[in-house]
């Protein structure tokens, strides 16, 4: 196989990046990126004294946080618990330090749509598309998404969007339990600060991530297509949440999208009964 044929077989495979052991700030200066990977100590002579053999340079991980500034689930849920509006939360969140996932990617993949709405949808991370665009669904899964919903009279205007994790993962891979751990206090904030009457949570790592423990154990199959209770804390009553399908998962799995247009004549009906002078229009 040609390797140009072999590198676009990867790219095909998904995998749009050379992912090395310790992320690099794809930002710094060029010199700066040469000392971290060890091409500026490659290039200077070897002396020929009798000195012991220097040890092969290592790449020099890139500080998640100032020193001495705490981080995790704890430091995250007291930055968020002291934002009292959407705009505090995302200056919060775009300046927290304590996940990883910060270091290697693009920028925050904060949130779309009304800061209103009566129902938020819950997605599980940001791709490549979105991690450039700084909005979340906005490749092909997020035109899916669009089209679904538009089908039951909603668009983006009437719906709030987030993600688990705001950060893109590398490679586009599932972000790990710590990552969602440490992400979660800042998407339990926002939906507590927008209040929505319903959640949807699209995929296995958002149901997962806000379902009850009991549900936690079971996978999307078995979740999907019934409403279940959430405690958000900030918030006095628990929401009803429903599990479906990732839009990402119907694009390889056509024939589950009979099922999602099930959950979501299920979603038509409950806001009905919540907003009986709503304008949701006939799909």
């Amino acid at each position: 196989m040609e390797l140009i044929e072999y590198l676009r077989l990867q790219v095909e495979f998904g995998a749009d990046e050379f992912l090395v052991e310790t992320p690099l700030d794809r930002r710094a200066p060029p010199a700066a990126m040469a000392a971290a990977t060890g091409e500026a100590a490659a290039s200077a002579p070897m002396p020929e004294a009798s000195i012991a053999p220097a040890q092969p340079a290592r790449a020099s991980r890139p500080a998640s946080r100032p020193a001495g500034m705490p981080a995790g689930p704890a430091e995250a849920a007291r930055l968020a618990e002291s934002c009292d509006t959407l705009e505090a939360l995302a200056r919060a969140m775009a300046g927290f330090t304590g996940c990883s996932l910060r270091d290697t990617a693009t920028q925050l993949v904060f949130a779309d749509g009304a800061a209103d709405a009566q129902t938020m949808l819950i997605g599980e991370a940001p791709g490549g598309e979105e991690d450039r665009a700084g909005r979340p669904f906005v490749g092909p899964a997020g035109q899916l998404l669009d089209r679904m919903f538009a089908s039951i009279g909603l668009d983006r205007s009437q719906l709030r969007i987030a993600n688990v994790v705001p950060w893109r993962p590398p490679g586009n891979r599932n972000p790990t339990d710590a990552e969602i751990a440490v992400c979660l206090p800042f998407l339990l904030r926002q939906i507590a600060l927008v209040a929505p009457r319903r959640l949807v949570l699209l995929g296995a790592v958002a149901a997962k991530a806000l379902l009850p423990e009991p549900d936690r154990q079971q996978g999307i199959r078995r979740l999907r297509g019934s409403f279940r209770d959430v405690a958000i804390p900030g918030l006095p009553d628990k929401l009803p949440a429903l599990a479906t399908y990732h839009p990402a998962y119907l694009l390889r799995m056509p024939a589950a999208k009979a099922e999602s247009w099930l959950d979501l004549l299920s979603l038509r009906q409950a806001l009905a009964e919540d907003l009986p002078a709503t304008s949701l229009t006939p799909g």
